[in-house]
């Protein structure tokens, strides 16, 4: 077993901050590219560990957009300053699953594996809820309001 790995990152301003926690060394993490329009749109590459801890830290409530689209299961989370798309957010309940934008931590360049693209567009919502809870993240979101 590998030691505890913590990855930091942020936006560009700092607004959103991010401190994902791993014992998967970043080279063995699995990076996936969804080719839905937003994720494309932004560049993003994203991953997420089942057996790791996410906190996501707002300092700046005000410049947090939390954009929701197709079936409004996760919030995207935005900074309002610096347009950067830090984390996705899914909560069931009381239990917060996210996935991470590699491009958005200090060690992005570590994370040297391709992104596989991924497509979702055949899910059901229950699919798509099932799914995130099963193979993302465990999160807390701190700092809003």
């Amino acid at each position: 077993m590998h030691p505890e790995t913590v990855f930091s990152g942020r936006c560009h301003c700092g607004s959103l901050e991010v401190k994902f926690e791993s014992r998967v060394p970043a080279g063995q993490l699995s990076v996936r590219a969804c080719s839905c329009s937003f994720c494309r749109a932004h560049g993003a590459r994203s991953t997420s560990d089942p057996n790791g801890h996410v906190e996501i830290t707002v300092n700046d409530p005000g410049q947090l957009i939390r954009y929701r689209f197709a079936t409004k299961t996760a919030d995207f989370l935005i900074c309002g300053r610096c347009g950067i798309y830090v984390a996705a957010v899914l909560t069931v309940g009381s239990s917060s699953y996210a996935t991470v934008n590699v491009n958005t931590l200090d060690s992005a360049k570590s994370f040297l594996q391709e992104a596989r693209s991924m497509n979702y567009d055949g899910e059901t919502e229950t699919e798509r809820i099932r799914r995130r809870m099963k193979n993302w993240t465990p999160a807390t979101v701190v700092g809003l309001t």
